[in-house]
This record gives structure tokens, sequence and C-alpha cells, in this order.
């Protein structure tokens, strides 16, 4: 009987590292997700996870990938799969971008400079936005990685002609107009936990803080935390290192006028390329290809913006068959793994972006977390291409997957 059960029986080596074990513990971006959710205080995993209003289009972008289903590919000689790609003139390993997530140190302290050295180590480009928590500077300071940095077109245009001065001199790649943000999308959750931009401090905040020592320790050790592309920057509000009054400034700055014309200004101040993010049908983006840019995100803001907005991938096929030919398409939102990434570019996409996915990890388990997202990004492309006969990204065409019906 024993030499059976130690046939059988092998015993794991315990882990003494937290974060090893709780990674050890995660097989999907949904665990990380639940991990972060445990890890970090409700306001704080709320201003990640929730998105406008009702949530419909949080959901649905999702739910457009899970319609989407395969028709795979027997005998194809898949011995050897390639799901290397070209975006805007650079190779990049696998067809994925990081999307820019503003004041990402609520989820773990070194922020936007973990989620950067990751994508360095993945060789996939890293979205700086506007609103983070770390700096244009530090940011390329710390990663020699692909480098896209995002603007919004504030009233200050001052402003924003001195960040993308700074991001030409610190040598980001591309330039991100965000352009679904006319006004800010009303989110509930942030509502409802009184959540602000810096954090409100008060009695719920602390016992929230108490009850999560891990995130509450690692926050309190990465220092103070700010606007950084802004604070000391513009005008005397700009300028003000006061974070309540740098947080309002803000707030007045989002321009309800931005139109066309401003994709002329942009261009007259930057030479590289210019990714639209935010089209939302098929006509803006045949009026992007008019105007010059060189791609366009299909992105609702993860849902974060109008509720009841299209789901990102229902709108790929129809802006490839109108301007494939003339700009590269991004299909942003709802991507939880590599087999998303394969439908995105099967019906026409050039590449993803994926925001949520690695704030979850970031928030579950740091940087390591970020490294793990990652590599499952890698992989599950990999398999899935393998298993639906694809070996190239070519060879991820339309009739490679259908809209299940019902």
């Amino acid at each position: 009987m024993w030499k059976t059960l130690r046939s059988v029986m092998r015993f794991r080596r315990f882990e003494i590292d937290p974060t090893a074990r709780r990674l050890a513990r995660s097989a999907n971006i949904d665990d990380l997700r639940t991990i972060a959710r445990r890890r970090m205080p409700r306001g704080c995993f709320d201003y990640i996870d929730g998105a406008a209003e009702d949530e419909r289009t949080l959901d649905r972008n999702s739910a457009a990938f899970e319609r989407l289903e395969f028709r795979p590919r027997i005998l194809a000689d898949v011995g050897i799969v390639d799901p290397s790609t070209t975006l805007l003139g650079r190779r990049l390993p696998i067809p994925l971008v990081l999307s820019p997530v503003g004041f990402t140190r609520v989820a773990h302290s070194q922020g936007e400079l973990a989620v950067a050295r990751a994508a360095e180590r993945a060789g996939i480009p890293y979205s700086l936005s506007t609103l983070s928590t770390r700096s244009i500077e530090e940011v390329a300071a710390a990663s020699s990685g692909p480098k896209w940095f995002q603007v919004y077109a504030w009233r200050d245009r001052g402003l924003v002609k001195e960040l993308v001065d700074r991001a030409k001199a610190a040598h980001y790649e591309a330039i991100i107009l965000t352009v679904d943000t006319a006004v800010l999308g009303r989110r509930e959750r942030d509502v409802r936990n009184g959540f602000t931009l810096p954090p409100a401090l008060g009695l719920d905040t602390l016992i929230d803080g108490a009850l999560h020592p891990g995130w509450t320790l690692d926050f309190l050790r990465g220092g103070p935390i700010s606007f950084a592309n802004v604070v000391g920057h513009g005008d005397a509000a700009a300028s003000s290192a006061d974070p309540v009054t740098l947080s309002d400034y803000m707030s007045e700055q989002f321009d309800p006028s931005l139109s066309w014309r401003d994709i002329d200004w942009l261009r007259s101040i930057w030479d590289g390329p210019i990714v639209l993010k935010g089209v939302q049908r098929v006509e803006d983006a045949e009026l992007a290809a008019d105007a010059g840019v060189d791609a366009v995100a299909l992105s609702n803001h993860g849902g974060r913006q109008l509720d009841s907005a299209p789901a990102p991938l229902e709108l790929v096929a129809p802006v490839a068959d109108r301007v494939g030919d003339r700009v590269e398409i991004l299909c942003d939102g709802g991507v939880r793994r590599g087999s998303d990434i394969v439908k995105a570019i099967s019906l026409g996409a050039k590449a993803c972006m994926a925001g949520r996915a690695y704030a979850y990890a970031l928030g579950a388990g740091g940087e390591r977390g970020v490294d793990l997202a990652l590599r499952w990004f890698d992989e599950g492309m990999r398999r899935t291409m393998t298993l639906a006969g694809a070996r190239s990204v070519d060879e991820c065409t339309p009739d490679l997957v259908r809209w299940r019906e019902g």
C-alpha cells in the first residue's frame, strides 16, 4: 500500500514568499481580479473595476468575445506558430499594447514603473496616461522598451504642448489622443464609495486601510502620490503642489469643443505616429483616416464614459472593411485572454489594447503579477493559434471565427 501511495504522491514545497503563493493560486486574469479585490481597499479596487452608470457597456465588452467562436482548421501543420506582428513600424512578439490607466499607484506603490518594466521584458508597448502617478521622465528612466504617451486635448493647450514636447524628448514613440472625454462619465461605484482622485481620507478610509494591511503598508512606503505629469507645469493652478487644487484644475480642463481641427493642431506639434482612441462608429473611423492619423483605437474607455456604447470587438470587421487599408486598427475593451487577441485580429484588428487586465495583475502581485499576466497573453495566443490551425497572424483571417447566434 505504501508503495502505491508513494507512486502517486508528491509533496509541494512550501512557498514562503506571500506574493508567489498568491500568484501560484491563479490561472487567469479573473483569478487575479479576485485576488486584487481581496487585497485592495474597496474604493481603490472599484476605481479600477467599475464603469459608468449601470455598467452595461463594461459587461458587453467582455460578452462580445464570448459571442465570437472559432472555426478551427485541422491538419494545418502547426508545429511552429508565430504570433508576432508589426505595429506602427515596430515588430512586436504579440499584437498587444498596454492601455493607459490613470493613477495606477492605487493598485501598487510601484504603479506605472512596474508596468513599464514588465512591458519592456515582454517586448510590447506601454502607454503612459497623462493622469499617471509617475512622470514621463521617471517612466523613461525605468524602461527602455517601446512607450506611447496618452494625451487629452485640454483647454490649456500650452500645457498639452509641453507634455507632448516632454514625451518627444524622452523618446516616446507614439501619441494617443483620447477623444471620448468631452465630459467625465458618471462612475457610480466611485460616487457610492465617496472615492476621489486623489483619495479623500475619512474614518471609513482608515478602517478600510486597516482591514487591508498589506496594501496599506505598501501604499505608505511609496511616497507622496499626485498627478506627476502635471504638477509643477502649466499655469498657476497646474503648478500647485496641492493635490486637491490640481485635481479640481484638471477636472475643468476637459474640453467639449474638441473637433477634427484639433488633429491638425496635434500634428503641428508632433511628427510621430498618432493613435486616435475612442472611435465608436465606422463613419468616425473613416474621418480619422481622412485626417491622416496612423491608427484608430476602437474603444469606449472600458465602459467608463458613455454607458450603452458599442462593444469595440463588434466594430472591428466593419471598420476594417471601410478603412483597414488606410489606418491600423486597435481593439480596446474586454481583452482578458490570448484567445481574445486572436479573435480580434481575425476580424481585422492589427492589435489589441488591455488596461484592466494588467491593473488587476498589479493589484494582485505587483510587478510579478504583471509579468505573469503578460506571459499568459503570449502563451494563450500561441495555444489558441495552434488549436485553431493558424501558424501566423496572417492566417488569423475572418473565416477562422463566426458570431454565435442567440
